[in-house]
């Protein structure tokens, strides 16, 4: 085996891959060239062929739903079954507060605060922040909690309605975006998509990055910037003419 072989087998394999699992397929196999060289299974090192997987930061830009297709998300929910009240309420969570699947899950019936209009979010490391309570998200609520919620539930807020019943999971939040999204004909889609259209929504609306950071409650600004991209009529003034007679 040659530096040149390596080279071809990672140009052949990473050639249409995303940039994440080109990258872990690059960490793997450096790992496997250490092990068949401290074997001796090959004479030399190969871990300095293998190239870095080009993975820059804030390269993509956020992929969101229009007002069309939310619609056709929630309303792909039956209202007037346990279950697709349960859906219609964890979607519209997801679209309007902008939470993460884990988030979404761990919500207990403490974090309402039905006089205040706000709902408490346990987020990553275990913080803590409240975030207003839109009339809609209140009412999608209401309805997943009054009517019908299975008997000797727990204090969490989303449970599972077939038994085994327990509290919802991350994955099962995940799943159920999938579904809905599949009944809807809107193909593959995942909570964190949701979370980029809350986001987005944000900005159409004319909301700053800044607010958009505090909903979303991201630690840094940075994570927050990529928003910037989708916000074309902000960007406008920014672009310098094309030179006259230039192709």
């Amino acid at each position: 085996m040659s530096a040149g072989d390596v080279t071809a087998f990672v140009l052949a394999v990473c050639q249409a891959k995303p940039a994440a699992t080109a990258s872990r397929a690059m960490t793997a196999l450096r790992s496997l060239l250490r092990f068949l060289h401290v074997e001796g299974l090959i004479g030399q090192s190969l871990v300095d062929a293998v190239p870095p997987a080009a993975a820059w930061k804030l390269a993509g830009v956020p992929k969101a739903l229009d007002a069309g297709q939310v619609s056709a998300l929630l309303a792909s929910c039956d209202r007037d079954t346990v279950v697709g009240r349960r859906d219609l309420a964890i979607l519209t969570v997801l679209v309007r507060l902008g939470l993460r699947a884990g988030e979404v899950a761990g919500l207990r019936l403490d974090d309402l605060d039905w006089r205040r209009g706000e709902v408490t979010v346990r987020g990553k490391g275990n913080r803590c922040e409240r975030l207003p309570l839109p009339c809609d998200v209140g009412e999608a609520l209401v309805a997943c909690l009054t009517d019908g919620r299975p008997v000797g539930a727990g204090r969490e807020v989303f449970v599972q309605v077939r038994l085994p019943r327990g509290a919802m999971t991350r994955g099962a939040v995940t799943q159920l975006v999938a579904r809905a999204a599949r009944r809807a004909g809107l193909g593959v889609l995942f909570a964190h998509r949701l979370r980029h259209t809350a986001a987005t929504g944000m900005l159409r609306g004319g909301g700053s990055l800044v607010e958009i950071g505090q909903v979303l409650r991201h630690r840094h600004a940075l994570t927050t910037a990529i928003y910037a991209k989708v916000d074309l009529d902000g960007l406008r003034p920014l672009a310098r003419p094309w030179p006259a007679g230039a192709r």
